[in-house]
């Protein structure tokens, strides 16, 4: 005795691998698949076609199937409304919540289609009323499930929309061609980020930087300083580390106790990062350490003096920190998760742990630079979900000269 349902596939399946990969799903998880019906596109823009009936032994693996199918773009056959279930208590979500990727979403409501808003992963979906009535959907973590939520169950009348492959060339940003460029920076992938960077600015988009240390330590931070000054950047994302590095570097020429031009290690350098964090702190924090004259230079002095709003995040290891260094996790998340979902482009150099908050907040339709000198750093981001990103292998301290002066010459 078996259950089964059909499900439907349709766009670019075949370049994208979709369709592969959802026949290796169902084999994977002990189910069988009968394709009843299949018509490729046979022209550059024309989809594909694909309506299969999926089979297993019981009702708990169907759905098993049919949550990795639904994550892969398939849709049920026949459509029914989603499922809504109230939440039961504060940051409580109903047991079989739908937990939801970082692609494109829609959930059916009374017969339509509602986009979700704010694409994330492994989230919950809050459906609600706007004031003229109609329906919204919502992505929200768990900590801020509020009891009553109606929260989306199950897999029925749920519709993802994994990026497709399209047949023709694109940009370095379409569908996984970026890939990861390693050893050097390349001048023409540069290029085709710098124009990226001007077509975002030109559309009143916005840049997010997220900054690791490294950039400092490598001889970086005058060249991102220059972007920012220079309108390139509109918003930056860190953790107490840069901040505390970038501002040593002002106050005393070092970055942890390096002089960043000689490489020498001045006596008491090891010292400088805790007496910047205590002149910071003294003055009440880097915009009134700007105002007063006590910073002059930088990356943070130049998101003070241009109005470029920063979220720096902090954690346990974090020395200080920093006033302005936000200490609460869930508080940082928040206004993390808001930067992210404000940007059209993200470039995320030398920090992967940051990097990867910052990720697991985006979109997958999200255009990202990943530039670290690690390469299993630059993988693990690209891996995370984002299907426009570009992945460079390379000395941070080379690339952003490099980007500047493509951007400002």
């Amino acid at each position: 005795m078996t259950v089964s349902r059909t499900v439907e596939l349709e766009g670019h399946i075949i370049d994208s691998g979709t369709m592969a990969r959802c026949f290796g799903a169902v084999m994977d998880l002990g189910g069988e698949f009968d394709v009843e019906a299949f018509e490729v596109g046979r022209h550059k823009h024309e989809e594909t076609y694909c309506r299969m009936e999926v089979s297993a032994e019981t009702e708990a693996d169907l759905r098993a199937i049919l949550h990795e199918l639904n994550q892969n773009g398939a849709t049920i056959a026949d459509p029914r409304d989603a499922t809504l279930e109230a939440a039961p208590a504060d940051q409580v979500v109903p047991v079989d919540f739908y937990s939801t990727t970082n692609h494109p979403t829609s959930v059916r409501i009374d017969g339509e289609w509602v986009p979700v808003e704010e694409a994330e992963m492994d989230c919950a979906l809050v459906v609600e009323n706007r004031d003229n009535g109609e329906p919204r959907v919502r992505t929200r973590v768990l900590n801020a499930i509020e009891e009553g939520d109606l929260v989306v169950t199950g897999e029925t009348g749920i519709r993802v929309e994994p990026p497709e492959r399209p047949r023709g060339k694109g940009s370095a940003f379409g569908f996984m061609q970026g890939g990861v460029s390693s050893e050097r920076p390349s001048k023409s992938l540069i290029e085709e980020i710098a124009q990226e960077m001007r077509e975002v600015r030109e559309a009143d988009g916005t840049v997010l930087v997220v900054c690791g240390p490294a950039i400092v330590h490598a001889g970086g931070r005058e060249a991102l300083a220059a972007l920012v000054r220079n309108g390139y950047i509109d918003a930056l994302s860190a953790g107490n580390g840069f901040a505390v590095h970038d501002l040593e570097r002002d106050l005393y020429g070092t970055s942890l106790g390096v002089d960043t031009e000689t490489l020498e290690h001045p006596r008491k350098g090891h010292k400088h990062h805790i007496y910047t964090i205590s002149e910071i702190g003294r003055a009440g924090g880097i915009g009134a350490a700007v105002s007063e004259g006590l910073v002059d230079s930088g990356v943070m002095y130049e998101c003070v003096e241009n109005d470029v709003p920063y979220v720096l995040a902090g954690s346990i290891r974090d020395d200080g920190p920093l006033p302005d260094t936000i200490t609460d996790a869930i508080e940082a998340q928040d206004a993390i998760r808001k930067q992210a979902h404000e940007a059209d482009l993200v470039l995320m150099l030398s920090t992967l742990l940051h990097s990867v908050a910052v990720g697991n907040c985006l979109p997958s339709t999200t255009k990202t630079v990943c530039v670290d000198i690690n390469p299993a750093t630059v993988t693990q981001l690209l891996d995370r979900g984002s299907a426009q990103a570009i992945g460079m292998v390379t000395d941070i301290g080379t690339f952003l000269p490099m980007l500047a002066n493509e951007l400002l010459e």
